[in-house]
């Protein structure tokens, strides 16, 4: 029986590790989401800020 208790601590150490390795894997991914998400409304509300000024100054000088 104590044996028994030994390999029951014993294994959910390494559930707990496995576990908090998959925890931080998916709030990196939630935080790399959120930043896209921002990033994105960010260009829709305002799509001319992500043309590079080179672009607008050769149009000027167009005119």
């Amino acid at each position: 029986l104590y044996s028994m208790e030994v390999e029951g601590t014993a294994e959910p150490a390494f559930v707990d590790v496995d576990q908090g390795l998959t925890l931080a894997c998916i709030a990196f991914l939630c935080l790399l989401l959120v930043a896209m998400i921002i990033r994105c409304a960010k260009v829709i509300m305002d799509p001319y800020s992500a043309i590079p000024t080179s672009t607008w100054e050769e149009q000027h000088l167009d005119d």
